[in-house]
């Protein structure tokens, strides 16, 4: 007889057919494009704090790719560029929850190195792939009709259009070209100044700014307008309100005030009053919109873990005898257990592998918090995305949560030395990958159910994408720290900043609980008025030049959606947005991993300066800004 789950949904290619699938044509392709898109998004996510789902991209560059093959009798199925998609996609999710953290451990002078990030990331990865294993079932199939999945839906449509003939790669391809030349000129020539800003009249150290770049205008139009509103309204709070208030009230004081000790706030300019004050009010704002929104995923996680349990035991009595069709075949478990209990002892019995404690019952506490947490998280993140994408997954709150109870129990037990914050923070790096990777998993498996892909080919596959970035994104992180340096204007990577000011603070006495405090009111009053409160306490904590391209890239989206309200082209040409967006971030991104390889392999480059534009380098800067917002606008009016 036959078993397993019995969905309502008729897949593109039936259960009953065998096709071509996992191949090394596939294999090679998703390991290459997923290193390109990987290399991009490390660096967005350094440069900005926000990353974006790379799926959809990957998939049209991969149909664009086979189709190039042919001419040279290479064919390939659509069940092949799913599994393709599936490998590339992975890499940009792992330097997610790298970004977010691993960047901190340089801020401490700890100094990890290349096997010891890769090892952090691997670690990461395993466990996220392999806990999502047992709840596709549930999230993927029971729930197809409540959780959308939304790039997974989208990628879906993408490759069966493909497959009748629709798919178009241009818009991709044009936005990684004109992306990464933009990029060269501004950063590697110096040719036009990248940031604008301008001081308010009336509002003492009031400053608004745009970074004109072309990745932070594309993440706002794929984010959309309500998000990236949201967003900027926290940064305009903190730069017209609060930098302005901080610095009227301490104008007149004679005294530092804690955490600067040699500055008065009169002599700050308003990138000192929020590095000193500003910040730590932003951290408080975000660490309470991640307890706000794992509070509200309890429910998820009980149901989760409930019907998790009972896969578990399901496929557990299970016998031989047992016959499961190919759409509903995913690995054995043995293989979950083993893989688990391998990254556990690992973690227990290898000495440096997860943070710097020696005691083998240090090492052991460390490997059942990770367990726990992510488990915990993945469970999270897998349902999350379900309803809001990956894009949107608040991957950093949940590993904020996540610090905060490792620094909690570490403080408890004793452990707040310099080995007590890295090893809390390798807890940290591990969790937030698994999150991160069990986010774009859902969104495989969701692609490949409603395409009739193989579940259990597709969760190799993410093995293998995994395997296959892990170095070259420690790789990247490595050498853009050594070309720029974390928390410079250059990279600041806000997301890691925050995660070490959570460990500082729970760890020692050494910061302005006041503000944090102040921060974490300001985000509850937030939720009072129903707003989205993580995006907002993101923008309350990052750059308001940083928020503001977002906030017009999400203009551009609401634009285009006004204009083909009720038209059935709309979804067409959203795409071809999304896909043009895609490619420019993926362009810049490139551009900036090959300018850090440059300057950590030769030197700095000088490039040719904006003294030949005079005084018009700002406003050469923001006419091209538009013009690349026209460009956008252009590409997803034509994709129809």
């Amino acid at each position: 007889m036959k078993n397993g789950e019995k969905s309502e949904v008729k897949p593109y290619i039936a259960a009953s057919e065998s096709i071509g699938e996992f191949s090394v044509k596939a294999v090679v392709l998703g390991s290459i494009f997923g290193l390109l898109f990987g290399f991009s998004n490390t660096y967005l996510g350094l440069y900005s704090g926000l990353t974006v789902s790379t799926s959809i991209p990957i998939a049209v560059m991969t149909i664009a790719a086979f189709r190039g093959l042919r001419i040279f009798g290479v064919r390939a199925t659509i069940l092949e560029s799913n599994i393709s998609q599936t490998i590339g996609s992975a890499s940009s999710s792992l330097a997610s929850g790298v970004i977010f953290t691993i960047p901190a451990l340089f801020l401490w002078g700890a100094n990890p190195t290349l096997f010891e990030i890769s090892a952090l990331a691997l670690l990461g990865s395993l466990l996220g792939i392999t806990f999502m294993i047992p709840l596709r079932s549930y999230l993927i199939v029971k729930e197809h009709h409540n959780l959308p999945f939304p790039e997974g839906t989208a990628c879906a449509n993408v490759l069966i259009n493909a497959e009748r003939g629709g798919a178009k790669a241009l818009p991709v391809f044009a936005g990684v070209g004109i992306g990464l030349a933009y990029k060269f000129l501004a950063r590697w020539q110096h040719l036009w100044a990248e940031t604008v800003t301008a001081n308010v009249p009336g509002l003492p150290r009031a400053e608004v700014g745009i970074n004109a770049t072309p990745a932070l205008l594309s993440v706002g139009f794929i984010l959309g307008y309500k998000i990236s509103a949201v967003m900027v309204a926290g940064a305009l709070i903190s730069w017209i309100i609060i930098i302005p208030l901080i610095a009227y009230f301490g104008r007149t004081l004679t005294a530092p005030v804690f955490p600067e000790t040699v500055k008065l706030i009169a002599e700050m300019s308003p990138a000192e009053i929020w590095a000193n004050y500003v910040r730590y009010l932003g951290a408080g704002a975000v660490a309470m919109a991640g307890i706000i929104t794992v509070l509200r995923s309890v429910p998820i996680m009980v149901n989760s873990f409930r019907l998790g349990a009972a896969e578990f035991r399901k496929r557990l009595a299970a016998t031989g005898e047992t016959i499961i069709e190919r759409t509903s075949r995913d690995l054995p478990i043995k293989w979950i257990i083993g893989v688990v209990a391998g990254c556990v002892a690992a973690i227990a019995f290898v000495p440096g592998l997860v943070g710097d404690f020696t005691a083998l019952s240090n090492r052991i506490v460390v490997a059942v918090a990770i367990a726990v947490f992510a488990f915990l998280f993945v469970t999270v993140s897998s349902r999350i995305v379900g309803l809001i994408g990956v894009s949107s997954n608040p991957t950093s709150g949940m590993t904020i949560v996540t610090l905060l109870g490792t620094s909690l129990i570490f403080y408890m037990l004793g452990w707040t030395d310099a080995i007590g914050k890295i090893t809390a923070l390798s807890v940290g790096t591990v969790v937030c990958v698994a999150a991160s990777i069990a986010g774009d998993m859902s969104q495989d498996l969701k692609t490949g159910y409603l395409v009739g892909g193989t579940p259990r080919s597709q969760q190799i596959g993410e093995y293998i994408g995994a395997l296959t970035s892990v170095v070259g994104v420690a790789y990247a992180v490595t050498m853009l720290n050594e070309a720029y340096g974390f928390g410079t204007t250059e990279l600041p990577a806000p997301q890691a900043m925050l995660m070490k000011t959570v460990i500082d603070g729970v760890l020692s006495a050494q910061i302005p609980w006041p503000l944090i405090f102040m921060g974490a009111a300001l985000t509850l009053v937030v939720e009072l008025f129903g707003i989205a409160s993580l995006p907002f306490a993101v923008g309350v904590y990052l750059p308001l030049s940083t928020m503001t391209p977002i906030f017009i890239g999400g203009l551009l989206r609401l634009l285009l959606e006004k204009r083909l309200k009720n038209d059935e082209r709309l979804e067409r040409c959203r795409e071809g947005g999304v896909l043009f967006s895609s490619g420019l971030i993926a362009g810049e991104g490139l551009l900036m991993v090959g300018l850090s390889a440059y300057v950590y392999f030769v030197r700095k480059p000088d490039g040719w300066g904006d003294a030949w534009l005079g005084g018009l380098s700002g406003p050469v800067s923001l006419l091209l800004f538009v013009g690349l917002g026209f460009l956008i606008y252009t590409f997803a009016r034509r994709h129809s």
